[in-house]
């Protein structure tokens, strides 16, 4: 009879072998894991996880941007159990149940101005896939059928269905999967750090209306952009950025449409990052900390101008998903933002994002460290050759740095967090919102040497 240890050890290696031979990950290499062990994490409380062999790993990216309370939270996956007891499922699709309408009122109550309708989906990329055909269809019942269009900014990601990724700005994203939908249309984003000496950053606003007229008023539906733009490495907006915007689409005719899969529900200190930045969208696009991911969820939030033509005689949006609205992911949404409301969960963001910030802003004696950037618990460190001249790494050199060296490294130490280079390397950082001064202090133990090494090993120059 084979001993405990030889049964456990068994298992894992069980579980290796199955993950190899059926389980296709997302957004992964593959092959990677011939000669190497796939990651497997078995447990989560609160801002850690553990993976096969028991080892604790700080959660530094919330899974992927999105377990925004935090791990182990048995009682928000009960309010789903005891939702299933009642009514395990039934469709929205014109019938109503009352999770989704509890849920969809308290998203309206927090959503800034008058988005008074909730359209839900099961993810973020159908959240964004809603938006730009409600866009489309909605032009066409205001008699502009022409209106199909949508501007988006370079390197900005909103999801992977073929209309989304139209929208989305990374061309290694695009290119295995076109031709696309017809219609995106791309500027510059705002990445200051690399702005040219020739624009300001009030040119970065400009720049959507002048891309509005070189398509054609008239052809032109929606402008699509995050609060805090995720793809590249946390770019914030300029001062009076978002204003401008709102003015340039009012001026056009055009759909403003907030895309907050990651910034809304407390990311950046506030339930949507449209109040963060004191702006008003007609469309907020939101997922991920929906339900801190205990269930998978994400909702359209429409304002009442646009919902408008869709109530009247026989319209309709002629578009849906069988699982949008769920009642136990409607339930899992409620007691996640409940206990996001009761425990304060916004304020802890709010007092410590300084401080979080601040020793991110610490590390730039290494001569890595290029730039630090984003907002709440947002934050990205931009990494370059030499600070002084912001020269960055060519892409073989980016290849060998973040998979050759850091993601693992940064792993093997204890820390999960996002090396990548789509645009310029970064390191990216977006902690559970539960997440205080001793997690912060022990990312700095990690990252600090990590970074150190990184440096020698890629011969970057001192400022």
């Amino acid at each position: 009879m084979a001993s405990t240890e030889e049964a456990v050890v068994t298992e894992r290696g069980a579980l290796q072998d199955l993950a190899r031979r059926h389980l296709w990950m997302h957004f992964t290499r593959l092959s990677a894991f011939a000669d190497h062990e796939i990651p497997i994490i078995v447990r989560g409380e609160g801002c850690y996880v553990y993976d096969e062999h028991g080892k604790r790993y700080l959660d530094g990216l919330s899974a992927l941007f999105c377990v925004n309370i935090g791990h182990g939270r048995a009682d928000i996956a009960q309010a789903g159990a005891d939702q299933a007891a009642e009514l395990g499922f039934f469709t929205n699709w014109s019938y109503a149940h009352p999770p989704a309408i509890e849920l969809a009122a308290k998203v309206a109550s927090l959503a800034p101005g008058d988005l008074n309708r909730v359209f839900f989906t099961s993810g973020g990329s159908e959240a964004v896939e809603s938006a730009l055909k409600l866009a489309r269809q909605y032009f066409k019942l205001m008699g502009k059928a022409n209106k199909y269009k949508v501007i988006a900014r370079e390197v900005a990601y909103h999801g992977t269905s073929l209309g989304a990724l139209s929208a989305t700005g990374v061309t290694s994203l695009r290119e295995p999967f076109e031709p696309l939908a017809p219609g995106g249309c791309h500027v510059r984003n705002t990445n200051t750090f690399r702005l040219p000496d020739s624009l300001s950053p009030a040119d970065l606003a400009e720049a959507i209306a002048h891309r509005i007229e070189f398509e054609g008023p008239d052809t032109v539906a929606a402008v699509i952009l995050e609060p805090v733009q995720n793809a590249g490495g946390c770019f914030v907006p300029p001062e009076g950025y978002f204003d401008r915007v709102r003015e340039i689409c009012d001026e056009y005719d055009v759909l403003f449409i907030s895309d907050e899969v990651i910034c809304a529900w407390g990311r950046l200190g506030e339930w949507f990052g449209a109040l963060r930045y004191d702006y008003q969208p007609d469309i907020i696009t939101t997922a991920k900390g929906l339900t801190s991911a205990y269930a998978p969820m994400g909702a359209m939030i429409v304002s009442d101008r646009v919902a408008e033509p869709f109530l009247e005689g026989n319209h309709s949006f002629s578009h849906g998903f069988t699982f949008a609205g769920h009642p136990i992911c409607s339930a899992v949404a409620l007691a996640n933002i409940d206990a996001i409301e009761r425990e304060g969960i916004l304020d802890n963001v709010r007092t410590n994002e300084a401080p979080f910030r601040a020793m991110l802003e610490s590390l730039r004696d290494i001569p890595i460290v290029g730039d630090v950037r984003g907002a709440g618990y947002f934050q990205a460190i931009e990494l370059v050759k030499d600070p002084n001249t912001k020269e960055s790494f060519s892409h073989q050199e980016a290849e060998s740095l973040l998979r050759g060296f850091l993601s693992g490294e940064l792993y093997r130490r204890g820390l999960i967090c996002r090396a990548d280079d789509r645009g310029d390397p970064v390191v990216q950082f977006s902690p559970p919102l539960i997440a205080g001064p001793e997690q912060f202090e022990e990312i700095e133990a990690i990252l600090r040497p990590v970074l150190t090494e990184a440096a020698e090993r890629m011969h970057c120059h001192s400022g």
